[in-house]
């Protein structure tokens, strides 16, 4: 049986994701700027409808602060992974390898270059759009369910808006440095992404249970963060069960990121 790159419908969908992928590393600084944008405008919305009274200069500094850090977070991150890893460069090879499923056999790095499974493209494309994806879309589920804390907010909101901050900044940042891990195919990138998906799912349960010992907390905020909370788990649980397969069998992955062919 052909390969999926030996067959014509197979080589229109190479040249479509390798065209995905250029725009993508060549577009990035676009990208980051749009994303500025768009962002920082939607955070200016939010916190110009405050859940409670803005009264003092303190109070506007207080809940603008954690917006700007929402903004400039990921893409500081992307910056970050761009500098630490160069577009062309060799990267070293795990000492211990943790994808053991199938037989495989080694081959060096000038070689992998040279075959057309190497690279990103394929269904790789879909997952580095993916993954990318998941900044915004956490930002708008965050921008849209979360208000901003304004200067009188109970100490129940006060938890609620630290813990899911702190959940949308530190998961806007793994996801964008697994994006640009990918991009630069920095051998590490199945086993970050693996460890970005327990993390997700770890911030999820940790928030449940610190919201779960809160006092007071209305009922309706209570039922409504668990939706939420289950929608978040059910989306990375879904991500794993398509891309965790993809990620240990793929010969592209496989040759990309581990540097062996079946044998």
């Amino acid at each position: 049986m052909r390969s999926l790159s030996e067959n014509p419908a197979g080589r229109a969908l190479t040249a479509r994701s390798l065209a995905l992928v250029c725009k993508l590393e060549v577009g990035l600084p676009r990208l980051m700027l749009i994303w500025v944008l768009l962002a920082g405008f939607a955070c200016g919305l939010r916190v110009a409808f405050a859940a409670t009274p803005i009264l003092t200069p303190g109070d506007e500094l207080g809940n603008a602060l954690p917006y700007l850090l929402l903004v400039v977070a990921p893409i500081v991150t992307v910056m970050l992974g761009l500098s630490a890893f160069p577009a062309a460069t060799l990267h070293a090879q795990p000492t211990t390898r943790l994808a053991r499923f199938g037989r495989w056999r080694r081959v060096d790095a000038i070689a992998a270059r040279s075959m057309p499974l190497y690279g990103a493209t394929g269904f790789m494309a879909s997952l580095l759009v993916g993954i990318l994806i998941n900044v915004p879309v956490r930002t708008f589920e965050f921008l849209t369910g979360i208000p901003a804390l304004g200067g009188m907010a109970p100490d129940w909101f006060r938890t609620l808006y630290a813990m899911m901050l702190a959940d949308l900044v530190l998961l806007s940042c793994l996801y964008a440095l697994a994006f640009v891990l990918a991009l630069r195919h920095v051998p590490i990138f199945p086993r970050f992404l693996t460890a970005v998906w327990a993390i997700d799912i770890l911030m999820q349960i940790c928030i449940a249970r610190v919201m779960g010992n809160v006092a007071n907390l209305p009922g309706p905020v209570g039922a409504s963060l668990a939706d939420m909370l289950e929608g978040n788990l059910k989306k990375v649980l879904i991500s794993v069960a398509i891309w965790l397969p993809y990620l240990l069998l793929s010969r592209r992955v496989n040759l990309t990121y581990r540097l062996r062919v079946p044998a």
